[in-house]
């Protein structure tokens, strides 16, 4: 399952532009990936964070991981909910389960990020 209107990173995050700012998480392969996720090391508000820089930790009963910034910005807002149930974004990676917002400090890095149809060949290259 890999939503046509979003972007991709290899290493798994994906990005929802939405206003003007990037709406961040990590792909269904990603979680399923992990398993069970246990606990998210949310990303400082008010943060400028550079793109490939580690953004969050996500652990899980398999292994801890990073996430890493698939755009440059400003950290804007982070999804509290993941605090107190961090198995949300096993539940719904694309929707509830998103990590971060950052404004972005150069939209047009969004083009560097690869479209639906070339992650999902990204993943079949790398099964």
């Amino acid at each position: 399952m890999v939503p046509q209107e979003l972007k991709y990173t290899k290493e798994h995050e994906w990005v929802r532009v939405e206003n003007g700012e990037a709406v961040i998480g990590i792909t269904d392969h990603a979680q399923s990936e992990l398993g069970d996720i246990t606990f998210v090391e949310l990303p400082q508000k008010d943060t400028e964070i550079k793109k490939t820089e580690a953004l969050s930790t996500i652990e899980s009963v398999k292994a801890a991981s990073e996430v890493y910034a698939p755009l440059s910005g400003k950290i804007t807002e982070v999804n509290e909910m993941l605090n107190e149930k961090p198995e949300i974004i096993n539940e719904s990676p694309y929707t509830k389960g998103w990590i971060c917002r950052i404004h972005t400090a150069d939209i047009s890095e969004v083009n560097t990020l690869l479209s639906a149809t070339d992650y999902e060949i990204y993943l079949k290259e790398n099964e």
